[in-house]
Order: C-alpha cells, then sequence, then structure tokens
C-alpha cells in the first residue's frame, strides 16, 4: 500500500513539474514573438529616421529663385521637422515603453503598445512618402519637363509636315493655320524662358497649354481639309442642283411643299456660311459633324424625288384602275336596284337579303364621295404622292370588301334562280317517274295491285302537284320549294321502286308456280303448298307467294332459285 502512495506522489510530482515547464516555455515563447515585434517596429523607425525626403529637399534649396516656390519650400522644410523632431521621438519613446511592460510580462499592455506604434508609424511614412513625391514635382521636374517638351516637339513636327504636304488644300484658310502653328512656337520659348529662370511651378500650365494646343492643331489638320472640300464645293453644287430638280418637279405638278425644300436650302446655307467663318479662326467645334448631316439631309432628297416620280406615276395607274372598277360597281348596283322589286317579286327575298344589297348600296355611295374628296386633292396638289398612295390603298380596299358583300348576294339571287330551274327539272323527271310506274303496271297484267301501293302514287302526285302550285306562285319561296321538290322526288323514287320490286316478285311468283306444276301430282306436301302460294298470289302478296314456292320446290329439287333466274333470263334474252 505504501509503495502504491509512493507511485502515485511521483507521479503526481511529475505531472506539476511538466506543467511548469511547459507554461515556462509558453511564456518565454511568447515573449521572444514580442521582442521580436518590438524589433521589427524599431527598423521600421530607423527607416523613417534615414528616409530620403531630407536629402531631396536640400536639392529644392538651390532652385529657389521666387517667392511662390520659397513659400512652399519653407512649409516643406517645417513638416520634415516635424517628423524629425516630433513624431520619430514620439515613436522612439512608445518603443521603450512597449520594451518595459515586456520586461514586466504585461503582455496584455505590451499588444496594445504595440497597435498603437504600427498605426504611429504607418501615419509617419504615408506622411513622409507624400512630402518625397511633393519635393520631387520639383527636383524632378527638368528631367519630366524635358521629356514631356520632347514629345510635343515632335507631335509638332509631324503636323506641320502634315500640313505643309496638303498645303494647297486649305485655301483661304492657309494663313490662319500658319498663325497657330506660330502661337504653338512661341509657347515652346515660353517653356525655355521659365526652364532656364527655373519656374518649375509655372511650367504645368505651359505644357498643357501647348498640349491642348496641338490636340486641337491635330483636328484641325484632319478635318479642315474635308470642311473646307464640303462646305465650298460637295454642298453648294448639291444644293445648285436639288434647287433645279425642285423648281422643274414643282412645275410638273409634284405636291412638294411636305419636304420644305426652300426654307431647309435657306437654312443649309446660313449654316455652311457660319461654320466656314468660324472655320477662319479654326473654330470647329461640331462643323465636320454639322456638314455630313447636311449633306446626309440632301442626298436622301434626291431619293425623296425619285421616289415622288415612281409613287407618282404607281398612283396614276392605280387611279385609273379604281376608277374603272368603280365605275364597274356603280352600274352593276344601279343595274341591281332598277330589277329589285322585280327581283323581289319573283322570288320572295328575307329581310337580310334586301338590308345586304341596300348596305352594299351605301358603301360604294360612300367609296363615289372619298374618290371625289381624293381627285380634290390630287388637283389641288394638296399632299405628297406618297400620302395619296396611302389613300388610294384604303379605297382599294374598301371596294375590294363591297364587290364581295355585292358577289355574296349576287350569289344568294343566282342560287335562288338555279333552285327554280332545278325546281322545273326535277318537277319532269318526277312526272316521268310516276309515268313509268303506271306504264309498268299496266304492262305486265298483274292480278291485283294491293291498296298501299295507290295510297303510295295518290301521295306522289299530290307531291308533284304542290311542286307546280310552288312554282306558280309569284315571288317563289325558294325554302318551301326546295322542300316540295325534295319530297316529291324521294316519293316518286319509292314509288318506282317499288313498283319493280313488285313486279319482279309476280314475275318469279308466277314462274315458279308454273314450274312446280310438273311435281304436283307426286307431291302431296307441294300440292297443297301450292294451291296456298296461288291464293296468296291472286291476293297481291307476290313476296310470301314466291318465297312459299321456292321453299317448297327446293325440297325436292335444291337450288331451284338459281334455275330459275338461269330461266329468266334465259326468255329475257
Amino acid at each position: 500500500m505504501e509503495n502504491i502512495m509512493v507511485m502515485i506522489g511521483i507521479v503526481l510530482v511529475a505531472a506539476i513539474i511538466s506543467i511548469i515547464v511547459v507554461l515556462h516555455l509558453m511564456r518565454k515563447s511568447k515573449n521572444n514573438k514580442f521582442k521580436k515585434i518590438i524589433n521589427d517596429l524599431d527598423y521600421q523607425k530607423n527607416q523613417l529616421d534615414t528616409s530620403p525626403v531630407g536629402p531631396e529637399l536640400a536639392k529644392v534649396e538651390n532652385y529657389v529663385n521666387n517667392e511662390k516656390l520659397e513659400v512652399m519650400y519653407n512649409n516643406w522644410k517645417d513638416r520634415l521637422e516635424d517628423i524629425k523632431d516630433t513624431k520619430i521621438p514620439k515613436i522612439t519613446n512608445m518603443l521603450i515603453e512597449a520594451e518595459y511592460l515586456l520586461s514586466k510580462k504585461d503582455y496584455k499592455s505590451t499588444m496594445y503598445k504595440i497597435a498603437k506604434l504600427e498605426m504611429e508609424i504607418y501615419k509617419v511614412r504615408t506622411t513622409s512618402e507624400f512630402l518625397l513625391d511633393e519635393i520631387k514635382e520639383v527636383t524632378n521636374s527638368e528631367e519630366r519637363n524635358r521629356g514631356s517638351i520632347t514629345k510635343q516637339k515632335a507631335h509638332y513636327r509631324e503636323l506641320y509636315i502634315k500640313f505643309k504636304e496638303t498645303e494647297s488644300e486649305y485655301g483661304e484658310f492657309n494663313e490662319a493655320v500658319e498663325n497657330e502653328f506660330q502661337t504653338i512656337a512661341k509657347r515652346f520659348e515660353d517653356f525655355e524662358t521659365l526652364m532656364d529662370q527655373r519656374e518649375f511651378t509655372e511650367i504645368p500650365t505651359v505644357l498643357k497649354i501647348i498640349n491642348d494646343l496641338l490636340n486641337h492643331m491635330e483636328v484641325v489638320i484632319d478635318e479642315l481639309p474635308s470642311i473646307i472640300l464640303i462646305g465650298q464645293n460637295i454642298l453648294p453644287k448639291k444644293i445648285e442642283e436639288i434647287t433645279q430638280i425642285y423648281s422643274k418637279m414643282a412645275s410638273e405638278g409634284y405636291p412638294l411643299d411636305y419636304l420644305n425644300v426652300e426654307y431647309n436650302i435657306e437654312e443649309s446655307k446660313k449654316k455652311i456660311a457660319d461654320i466656314l467663318n468660324r472655320a477662319k479662326v479654326l473654330n470647329l467645334e461640331d462643323s465636320l459633324f454639322d456638314l455630313k448631316v447636311l449633306t446626309e439631309y440632301f442626298e436622301n432628297l434626291f431619293t425623296d424625288f425619285e421616289k415622288e416620280k415612281i409613287i407618282k406615276s404607281d398612283y396614276e395607274e392605280a387611279n385609273n384602275t379604281l376608277k374603272n372598277k368603280l365605275n364597274k360597281i356603280n352600274k352593276l348596283v344601279d343595274e341591281i336596284f332598277n330589277q329589285l322589286d322585280y327581283l323581289n317579286k319573283m322570288y320572295d327575298l328575307s329581310d337580310q337579303d334586301l338590308q345586304n344589297f341596300n348596305d352594299v348600296k351605301d358603301e360604294v355611295t360612300q367609296l363615289n364621295e372619298d374618290y371625289k374628296a381624293l381627285m380634290n386633292h390630287t388637283n389641288n396638289k394638296t399632299f405628297a404622292y406618297s400620302k395619296l398612295t396611302d389613300s388610294i390603298e384604303e379605297l382599294f380596299t374598301r371596294l375590294s370588301n363591297a364587290e364581295n358583300k355585292l358577289d355574296n348576294s349576287l350569289n344568294v339571287l343566282g342560287n335562288m334562280h338555279d333552285d327554280e330551274v332545278r325546281a322545273r327539272q326535277q318537277l319532269t323527271e318526277v312526272s316521268t317517274l310516276l309515268k313509268d310506274s303506271q306504264s309498268q303496271i299496266r304492262t305486265y297484267n298483274l292480278p291485283v295491285i294491293p291498296n298501299r301501293y295507290y295510297v303510295e302514287l295518290k301521295e306522289a302526285k299530290e307531291a308533284l302537284n304542290e311542286i307546280v302550285k310552288e312554282l306558280e306562285k309569284k315571288p317563289i319561296t325558294i325554302e318551301t320549294l326546295n322542300t316540295r321538290v325534295d319530297t316529291a322526288r324521294d316519293l316518286a323514287l319509292k314509288l318506282f321502286g317499288k313498283t319493280k320490286e313488285m313486279l319482279k316478285m309476280a314475275k318469279y311468283a308466277e314462274m315458279a308456280i308454273v314450274y312446280g306444276n310438273r311435281y304436283r301430282s307426286s307431291e302431296k306436301d307441294l300440292d297443297r303448298n301450292l294451291k296456298y302460294a296461288e291464293s296468296l298470289f291472286y291476293k297481291g302478296e307476290y313476296k310470301k307467294s314466291l318465297e312459299l314456292t321456292i321453299n317448297s320446290l327446293n325440297k325436292i329439287e335444291p337450288g331451284i332459285y338459281e334455275k330459275l333466274l338461269e330461266l329468266s333470263e334465259k326468255k329475257a334474252n
């Protein structure tokens, strides 16, 4: 037991020692970490202390030869002294405080102090770098300005050579361009004077002026020849040509007022004059663009003139076509309304049929009025042919609609007449069917004709008489007439078919009975059936008589019906 307790004690002591060692190592690691950060901040502080701002500012002292630069130099000097005498010593003190806090192992305060140090160093570094950039604007200005002026002089030479190569294109504006080049040359001289006098603060302004002048001159060299060509040659010729075409077309009766040609020509001349006047002082703002717009406008005028010529031809052709079609429909409508009372007496026209004719007449009347108004506009030269063409196309559409409605109404009349003709033809056909039916009945001397046959014959004749009555009526009600015709035709066809069927049954029944007589003496059942079949035959039950006879004979002589058919065909031949 004692051994166990000893072992436990040893383990506890070892664990405590291990913890102490670990904590010591962690604290040492943290201490080293903060020490490294403080050393790095100290290195950064030393870099600020050895900044090139001082040597660069010393260069400026040699350039100070005017009040403005002297003020700038003093300001930079004060700002540098503030960095060296105030801000960097402050950072040094903060570093000492951080090292003291670290030595006391006050890690929390040390970390806070390090954060403030980093911020302070960043602010001083930024201030120092900004100050250095300002100073270098002066110390590096000579080299930088020489580089800039060299490029500008090269640009100047390029523009001047280009101008001299095309000098003939500038005409009366040649002198203005030469003067502008001289102005730029004087600015180069101003630059050299400022450089000699070390007026570095004024040089950027001169460089900007030269740059602006060169950019403007580049526009002048690129655009002025085109402005001169368009403004003095191309546009005046186009205006002259447009004026001649316009005058000729106006004298030929073309309505061109909608184009405002005369007003636009005068305004264009004013605009061209203004552009050329401004070009004399090399003010070319929007000049080339405006001239191109004017050129495009006059080009479009040529297109508009050609369009009017084409449209006029199309319009006149369309006008002749519309006039002829309108005359035809006027004549047709007049003829219809002259006969409308007669047609209404001949056929029972519905209110809708009459209304359709009246609607067409109203539409045609309105079309005539609108066409007359269109002709007035045409003769008065009120509207352009493009506008008149739209109007005449609209009249064509309305005329086409009126023609379609009139055709539909005429089709109704035509159908009525066709139905009347068809009814008279059907009357003849139905009458012929009935006569044929009666003739066949009389040809074949039947012992008896069933009463139902006479009933159907009577119904067919009555239906035939109804057709005659409808045809004699004035006006004819076509719908009723068609019903009468259909009824009479159906009854006549039914009767005709029934007549043929009845005669056929009677013929075969009689033939079958005659054929069966050869077996009567030997076949008592057959004799009895034939007697009953004869009885049915004389009662007019021909189909039943045939069926009984055939069924009876078929027991004695199978296939008797086919033999009777063959026999019938031989007799017919």
